[in-house]
């Protein structure tokens, strides 16, 4: 009888544990931040990757202590000139666009993120039709540990969140 309790205990913690994380959702009041690739070549997905790199940084710097969505959006859009001098140098064609935008399901690290119209940087590379990255700029997503577990991020995510509601 107590290999049963056992049992069902730690099947009741693990199915807890996985639906808590499940059930984790970026607040309403949140700005994504997505970067659409010119195609999928191996030279034009670096190239994003290098570009977001480097406009992460710039973002990071800039929006770090905002305390709430309206001045995160102040933020970001008194400073769109500095992203644009940053996509510059690379001497290529890209689109900024502030607003609200597309994006398609995610799941990264057990979190599923829904598909959706939400307030957005997007930057799209050449034409856009390879694959992109993305991240929620505010609450700071983007600046999580990518070491981190799935359990730790979830637990993280979570916090961030919370902190900002």
């Amino acid at each position: 009888m107590k290999k049963i309790i056992i049992i069902l205990f730690i099947s009741m913690v693990f199915l807890v544990g996985f639906n808590e994380k499940e059930n984790i959702l970026i607040p309403k009041d949140a700005i994504r931040f997505r970067i659409i690739a010119n195609s999928d070549s191996l030279n034009d997905q670096n190239l994003k990757l290098s570009i977001k790199n480097d406009v992460e940084k710039e973002l990071y710097n800039i929006i770090s202590d905002a305390s709430s969505i309206e001045e995160a959006r102040s933020i970001i859009t008194s400073n769109i000139d500095k992203v644009d001098d940053i996509l510059k140098k690379y001497n290529i064609e890209y689109d900024i666009n502030y607003g609200n935008n597309y994006f398609p399901t995610k799941t990264y690290k057990g979190i599923k993120y829904k598909e959706g119209n939400y307030e957005s940087l997007v930057i799209t590379l050449g034409k856009g039709l390879g694959h992109n990255w993305w991240c929620v700029l505010f609450p700071p997503l983007c600046l999580i540990d990518n070491d981190l577990d799935n359990k730790e991020y979830g637990l993280y995510v979570n916090e961030l969140i919370n902190k900002y509601e």
